[in-house]
């Protein structure tokens, strides 16, 4: 079940492709707009960048976030999904896990592009890069909370939002805090470890809470 689950997932990754690339340009756009209007981040260095990357890799999540469940939602295969399916809790948790691949790991190895253009050191990339490996996966998996909430909404962006953001905050704050440790070369250890336990944290109680607020959504259609 989870490889025949993974493989349809991923056939759909890449038809959708929009679903990656709108993303990506979002970052690659938004990144190349603040090199353009504020070149002392990349001349300086300044410990800004690590907050203005990890807000831009927020709103990128966001944007892609909407996506998540809507497409099986519109075309009724989830609620076909949500009683067929042996196990539900395995369908949600893949299909947080193809998002994931599909946003967060692409941002994680375009972070030696991003980085520079946004003022990091090249000293501060590797540590940018088990951050946002760390990090991207809590985004993922607590975005998708709000993401079954609001996905039978007509326009759920904001609510959706407004839903998470708060949820974010503390992945932003240790994820800003690796990369201004690894710009100085100090040593992030400790941070990594708490954003890991974020993240493992996510992923027990995320997909639950998913697939609570799908079947609400599902029930309410």
């Amino acid at each position: 079940m989870v490889g025949a689950l993974l493989l349809r997932e991923w056939k759909i990754l890449l038809r959708a492709r929009a679903s990656v690339v709108n993303p990506l340009a979002f970052l690659l756009l938004s990144t190349l707009l603040f090199a353009i209007a504020a070149p002392q981040l990349v001349a300086e260095a300044s410990q800004q960048a690590s907050g203005i990357l990890w807000v831009l890799v927020l709103f990128t999540q966001l944007l892609s976030l909407d996506a998540m469940f809507r497409r099986d939602y519109d075309s009724g295969t989830l609620e076909q999904s949500l009683i067929m399916a042996d196990v539900p809790f395995v369908a949600v948790l893949i299909r947080i896990f193809v998002q994931w691949l599909g946003t967060g790991l692409v941002i994680v190895i375009a972070t030696p592009v991003i980085g520079p253009l946004l003022g990091l050191s090249w000293s501060a990339v590797p540590g940018t890069m088990l951050a946002l490996l760390l990090g991207t996966p809590a985004l993922s998996l607590l975005g998708s909370i709000g993401a079954g909430i609001t996905v039978g909404f007509s326009r759920g962006g904001i609510i959706l939002a407004l839903l998470v953001l708060p949820l974010f905050l503390p992945v932003l704050i240790f994820g800003t805090d690796i990369v201004n440790a690894a710009g100085a070369g100090l040593n992030y250890t400790a941070q990594a470890y708490w954003l890991a336990l974020i993240s493992l944290a996510a992923l027990i109680v995320s997909p639950f809470a998913a697939l609570a607020g799908l079947r609400i959504s599902v029930e309410m259609q």
